[in-house]
């Protein structure tokens, strides 16, 4: 049988990119103070935490969660590891090496203009990666322009400091949040 391997952040004790408001939770019945239920209100924003970023997000014309087929976001994926910057060398090799539509990069990884340009080319469906963001911290723009605008879904802020690298089946589905620039997942790996 194959185990499930969840790869998501939990959300209000996320990882919060600089200027983002943090996830918070309120609730709004509770059965000890006399409510038949419990229930929970929530605000947070769309990049909180495991999320995935559609191109409405750098692109005022690009396709907005809603508009994305979930085949991109659940189906083969391989995890590659790799530390420091991802060249296009680099990005050549995961290609060849697995042939993956979709791609995420474990460890402390950060995708360059380079070889955003190779996934891009290659027609990849989704890369991913641990950090909060795909690209470099100090200047993430011209990665997700690059990716999004050949309609390659990226997923950020996975944890997987314990998956080894390999092929799995990934489901990172978004919430259908209609017309926004990306949404939260609860992303899962099964190992093939």
């Amino acid at each position: 049988m194959n185990r499930i391997i969840d790869i998501t952040q939990e959300l209000f004790g996320c990882r919060v990119w600089p200027g983002d408001p943090v996830p918070e939770k309120k609730t709004i019945a509770a059965i000890p103070e006399g409510s038949p239920c419990n229930v929970t209100a929530f605000s947070m924003c769309a990049h909180n935490g495991t999320h995935v970023d559609a191109p409405y997000h750098f692109l005022q014309d690009g396709k907005t969660i809603d508009q994305i087929p979930l085949d991109f976001f659940a189906g083969p994926c391989h995890v590659v590891r790799h530390a420091g910057e991802v060249t296009a060398a680099d990005a050549e090799r995961f290609l060849r090496e697995t042939g993956a539509e979709r791609l995420l990069v474990a460890g402390e990884a950060v995708i360059t203009a380079a070889a955003a340009r190779v996934f891009a080319a290659a027609g990849m469906k989704l890369v991913g990666n641990e950090s909060q963001t795909v690209g470099p911290e100090n200047a993430p723009m011209e990665v997700h322009l690059i990716l999004l605008g050949a309609g390659v879904v990226i997923l950020e802020g996975v944890v997987l400091r314990d998956v080894p690298a390999g092929k799995y089946f990934l489901n990172a589905a978004p919430l259908n949040l209609g017309g926004s620039d990306g949404a939260p997942c609860r992303a899962w790996l099964m190992p093939l």
